[in-house]
């Protein structure tokens, strides 16, 4: 009798805690919500409206394979955000230009920053929020994020003689190493690591990284690192020499642009570099075709 009341007991303590265990609240239930779509391209988000979302549930639906994101350095994203009620679109960036913040609270908001801090380039994460006001929204949000590489990433190119060295530090910035010679007076471009995503097409706007560098001194005059540290996106029909010199090169590269002083600077506002020839390092991070974007 005794075995027959522990027996009991034990079960009784088994159900209790898969009752604890396996039971979900409405409250802590997961939103329904599936996700298709490849890497690089917009989303394809399913669920039934409106989407009841009491608190924020963060998924990762696939992981990165590149840099961990670093609190405090740029980060770069594309994102898709719906307005959960009734899955009517607030907002995106892949048929205009990716978003570059700094990884802080401050600059992302609470819920984005926590989505993306400790996460890799190249991972794809669902963010699904409930309207509480704290990323100026009143209704609840369904929201995919893919976290783009801040810094070139491809295969080495072997350097060419005659031209200058480039050399990066930890972060991917440039410095370069002056050749000694007489600059040349043709626009010259020079893939310097060779990536593998999307060609850059005439009309595109593109996202970089990029230094502008003396031909003579190899003194930087201008760098998307050293001011902000953020990604810069324009129209390459805004920038010739750009135009010229980046156009069919893949996303992921770095390419080095010997600029003659017969071309603008364009990208540059210098009037010490005037009548100068100049060599840009360009990082290419992302590349599209928006119809009517502006550069900025």
């Amino acid at each position: 009798m005794r075995r027959l009341r522990a027996l009991a007991a034990a079960a009784a303590l088994v159900l209790s805690l898969v009752g604890v265990a396996g039971c979900t609240t409405p409250e802590d239930a997961v939103p329904d919500v599936t996700v298709t779509g490849e890497p690089g391209e917009a989303p394809t988000i399913t669920y039934l409206t409106p989407l009841d979302v009491k608190e924020t549930h963060r998924e990762q639906l696939w992981p990165g394979t590149g840099p961990t994101l670093v609190n405090g350095d740029a980060v770069l994203i594309d994102y898709w955000l719906e307005d959960a009620t009734d899955a009517s679109l607030v907002r995106e960036s892949y048929s205009t230009k990716p978003m570059a913040k700094m990884l802080t609270e401050v600059d992302l908001g609470k819920d984005l920053f926590k989505t993306l801090r400790g996460q890799k380039v190249g991972a794809r994460l669902l963010q699904i929020s409930p309207g509480s006001g704290t990323d100026a929204t009143d209704y609840p949000t369904v929201t995919v994020i893919d976290v783009l590489p801040t810094r070139a990433s491809g295969k080495v190119v072997p350097p060419v003689a005659g031209k200058p060295v480039v050399t990066r530090d930890q972060s991917g910035a440039p410095t370069m190493k002056p050749t000694g010679t007489d600059p040349p007076t043709t626009l010259g471009a020079q893939p310097l690591i060779r990536g593998t995503g999307d060609q850059v097409e005439a009309d595109d706007v593109v996202t970089v990284q990029y230094t502008g560098f003396s031909w003579t001194t190899g003194e930087p005059f201008d760098s998307s690192w050293s001011h902000t540290g953020l990604p810069v996106s324009f129209s390459l029909q805004d920038v010739q020499a750009f135009s010229e010199g980046l156009v069919d090169q893949p996303v992921g590269s770095q390419v080095m642009l010997v600029v003659p002083p017969s071309y603008a600077l364009g990208i540059t506002d210098s009037e010490e570099m005037a009548g100068q020839t100049v060599v840009y390092v360009v990082d290419i991070l992302d590349t599209g075709h928006p119809a009517g974007a502006a550069s900025g």
